[in-house]
């Protein structure tokens, strides 16, 4: 077998520390309305994405609707975004990042996301995604004014900073990543790879 494909399927999981989780913990208001599945699900999983990534946009229509289904919606995963958008390369993923934190605060984070994600083409291009975002609002049935005083507040553009920030120092250095359990998993695999992982911690922990 490669080196390569060794690092697929075993995963390479990396150590890191526990910065991100541990930091977390602590904002829980920050966190749970981007939080997905069972608060006891034995497997916590940290996506760090970017909305404008298209190896992100890959992942969302691939294994990411497999893994809500199977881990997610049945108890086994919880499933945290993490913010993380890369603006050397991605020039409107921090807009559309805050965008989606502000969605957040009228608990509309995760129809936002799928929307970035499935609108990815439409808005990446833009020189300004700023109109196309809030044109967006209807769409989602979110309040507007309230839309455009988070983002003019500079609350969100702080808060996906601190995201960033902590994604970085648990270790990611691209998108998406993910912290698994005390590992990094990094890229857009397919539902094999992340079957593989789940089942094998979930048997550890006696709930395979």
């Amino acid at each position: 077998m490669t080196l390569l494909r060794r690092r697929c399927w075993t995963l390479a999981l990396l150590a890191v520390t526990a910065w991100l989780p541990g930091r977390l913990a602590a904002q829980d208001s920050l966190i749970n309305p981007r939080a997905k599945g069972s608060l006891t699900a034995p497997v916590t999983v940290y996506e760090m994405g970017d909305f404008q990534c298209p190896a992100c946009k890959m992942f969302f229509d691939g294994a990411y609707q497999a893994i809500e289904k199977e881990y997610i919606t049945t108890g086994k995963v919880r499933w945290i975004f993490i913010n993380f958008p890369l603006t050397s390369i991605h020039p409107n993923a921090e807009a559309a990042a805050e965008f989606a934190m502000c969605a957040a605060k009228q608990g509309k984070f995760w129809q936002t996301h799928d929307r970035l994600y499935s609108s990815q083409q439409s808005w990446t291009p833009l020189v300004d995604p700023g109109q196309f975002f809030l044109a967006q609002t209807t769409v989602l049935g979110l309040k507007r004014d309230q839309m455009v005083n988070c983002l003019q507040s500079g609350t969100a553009r702080t808060e996906v900073k601190s995201d960033a920030t902590g994604a970085a120092r648990a270790g990611a250095t691209s998108t998406p990543t993910f912290y698994i359990e005390g590992g990094l998993m990094a890229g857009a695999y397919p539902i094999a790879a992340f079957r593989q992982v789940f089942d094998s911690i979930l048997r550890v922990k006696g709930k395979k």
